[in-house]
């Protein structure tokens, strides 16, 4: 039996399930502070006897095992939770091993194992809804260097109808402060989902998000890109994103992948909103095979 975390900023989702992705039982608790969803978080995984946890947070994160900070969430504005000890929280309340890692590098792990990146060794997966964030599995392993990736806050040229200022406390125009959904309706004036029948809205989008594929393609060059969150459900995205990208990079990759079969290329999740929390579980998976 494994634990699995999926700790969002609005909701953590908590389930136990087994070695092969299945979910067995699960909870949706809301991001309150610490001290409001943490017992709740607690409570949950001492019903059953877990053998492993795993956690994809939001973040951002220290994953480096060697830090004095390990497991901690960092310096998000989420009030309240900035240097929790996240990982040390949870081992002293359930004494099992934990893998600990992003949200969005634990989608992209569940996505690669038993989703839409299913058969292939690297992947991204990129959420776009209350913020923007990527994480990367390259040969089979998470991607991490000094930190994990914060593929939200890259750098995108500005559309030239877009007099925006931005919505990212800390760049202002970067990618999430452009593109995510808080930008889309500081923007607007409405929620995306309330937009959905105004072209020039999914037009500025697309022509953020292509840039931002665009530059991922060339840095990384994964086998598989995989776009979820809240403003991904917005179904006209995908095609403008696939003509864009497509235009941005002009023929310099000149794989059938992107040239002929784009919409096989980036996709939806396969897993729908439950990648996350079974890359959770595949967390937990490793933490066991690490103890062993």
């Amino acid at each position: 039996m494994l634990g699995a975390i999926e700790a969002g900023g609005t909701k953590f989702v908590c389930a136990v399930g087994t070695e092969d992705g299945k979910i067995i039982e699960r909870i949706q608790i809301d991001t309150l502070t610490p001290e409001q969803t943490m017992p709740e978080v607690i409570g949950f995984f001492q019903k059953y006897e877990i053998d492993a946890l795993g956690i994809g947070s939001f973040g951002p994160v220290d994953i480096d095992k060697n830090s004095e900070t390990y497991g901690n969430i960092t310096s998000t504005p989420k009030r309240g939770w900035a240097n929790f000890p996240f990982v040390k929280t949870m081992e002293e309340a359930l004494n099992v091993p934990i893998e600990f890692n992003t949200d969005v590098n634990a989608a992209a792990l569940g996505e690669m194992m038993h989703g839409a990146a299913r058969g292939v060794d690297s992947c991204l997966y990129i959420t776009v809804g209350t913020g923007i964030g990527g994480g990367a599995v390259v040969q089979g392993k998470m991607l991490q260097g000094l930190s994990h990736p914060e593929m939200g806050h890259i750098l995108v040229r500005r559309h030239p109808e877009d007099s925006f200022i931005g919505a990212c406390p800390y760049h202002q125009d970067c990618l999430e402060g452009m593109a995510a959904g808080p930008a889309i309706e500081k923007r607007w004036g409405k929620k995306g989902h309330k937009l959905q029948d105004n072209e020039k809205v999914w037009e500025i989008e697309s022509y953020y998000l292509a840039q931002a594929l665009m530059q991922y393609i060339v840095i990384v060059s994964p086998k598989k890109i995989i776009m979820g969150g809240g403003v991904m459900k917005q179904a006209q995205l995908f095609p403008l994103v696939h003509q864009q990208v497509k235009e941005l990079l002009n023929g310099y990759v000149p794989l059938p992948q992107i040239t002929e079969r784009i919409e096989d290329y980036i996709v939806a999740p396969g897993l729908g909103d439950d990648a996350g929390i079974t890359g959770a579980l595949m967390l937990a998976k490793q933490a066991l095979e690490a103890a062993k």
